[in-house]
């Protein structure tokens, strides 16, 4: 199961893969966010599309009163 959205800490937005081809887009709403399985996989997504001084969070949907380690 997928657990994994990367969100901003600016604009709350999510960074996720695409439906449609897979490509990483930014959605407003979580219900639009598409869940990675992996946190190597968010770290990846993260390194590939964001830049450095861009603040994200990694939010685990099964643990949500705690954060995850990045």
């Amino acid at each position: 199961m997928s657990r994994y959205v990367i969100q901003s800490a600016f604009t709350g937005a999510f960074l996720s893969p695409g439906l449609a081809d897979g490509q990483p887009e930014w959605v407003m709403l979580l219900r639009d966010a598409v869940a990675v399985e992996d946190i190597e996989t968010c770290a990846q997504l993260i390194e590939d599309h964001l830049d450095g001084f861009h603040r994200v969070y990694v939010v685990d949907l099964m643990a949500l009163h705690k954060p995850v380690d990045y």
